[in-house]
């Protein structure tokens, strides 16, 4: 009897589990449909398995995108490419320092040269740079710089005519250069600055500051002069001369001697402290000046 149990219960479940209804999703097939859609009518199913469709070679398409790939190279002009690819030699100037407003900075970028500067420059600032050399080409079409700052390069060279051509450049700072002389300076030049060089007093033309009718500051201080410039306008007001090899100065240097109310009213500061002369052995050469040099006096 306890065998047939078991018997008995395999028989009962295996008649239900065969006359259960099937599930509709598994009984539901396309191609079991016979509808007749007519012979010129075709329909493709998402559901249709991606064997069944067969797709002839010749019918194949090209990708669109390989096409449109293809397509856009075949149109690229090289010469358009080549033209959009700037050397480093024509980099713009203010790409290479910061320009504001006609000002040019320029500082500390370890530039070798003057860079080629737009044309509305007014003022340009190189300092600490490693310029050795400065040529009329650096200037020729910036006829509106105002001032020019090179302090802190390396400059041993300018070309004469390198700054006589800007019709309105008033301060020019050389300072802290390997300068040997002074070249030819513009006529509306105010300030010049060339102190820390090693200027002698043959680098200096004997009318190099006769036709500056707006002269008023010269700085010479720190170089290797050996008298002080001759011919200084009597529009100077500040004249440093300090530490170079002066040894004498005489009754000419500042005043006229030949004209005793001849003053020099606007000199206020001569600096020759740090030089060999003695000026209390000139005292001729003070007579027309409003205060007496700084310097040594026994």
């Amino acid at each position: 009897m306890k065998g047939l149990c078991p018997v008995v219960l395999l028989v009962v479940f295996a008649d239900i589990a065969f006359t259960a209804p099937a599930h509709t999703e598994d009984l539901f097939h396309v191609s079991d449909l016979e509808m007749d859609f007519g012979t010129e009518t075709s329909y493709e199913y998402q559901d249709e398995p991606q064997e069944i469709k067969q797709v002839k070679p010749e019918e194949r398409a090209t990708p669109v995108v390989a096409a449109n790939v293809n397509s856009e190279l075949e149109t690229t002009n090289p010469e358009e490419d080549s033209n959009s690819e700037v050397p480093d030699a024509e980099m713009p100037t203010c790409l290479l320092c910061v320009c504001l407003i006609g000002s040019v900075y320029c500082e500390e970028t370890d530039i070798e040269s003057i860079p080629v500067l737009p044309k509305e420059t007014g003022y340009l600032y190189a300092r600490f740079n490693e310029i050795k050399k400065v040529t009329v080409n650096n200037f020729a079409d910036i006829t509106s710089l105002r001032t020019i700052d090179l302090t802190g390069n390396m400059i041993s060279e300018i070309e004469d005519k390198a700054f006589s051509q800007l019709p309105d450049l008033e301060v020019l700072i050389l300072s802290e250069n390997n300068l040997l002389r002074l070249p030819t300076l513009p006529p509306k030049l105010t300030i010049l600055n060339a102190e820390y060089n090693r200027i002698k007093s043959n680098g200096i033309k004997k009318n190099a500051f006769k036709n500056l009718p707006a002269f008023q500051y010269l700085y010479l201080g720190h170089n290797q002069l050996d008298k002080v410039p001759v011919n200084i306008p009597d529009t100077l007001r500040i004249l440093h001369l300090q530490h170079n090899n002066i040894t004498t100065i005489s009754d000419d240097t500042f005043c006229k001697p030949h004209d005793s109310r001849y003053i020099r009213y606007i000199l206020d500061e001569i600096r020759l402290e740090g030089n060999p002369i003695n000026l209390a052995e000139y005292p001729n050469s003070y007579i027309c000046l409003p205060r007496l040099p700084i310097g040594r006096l026994r």
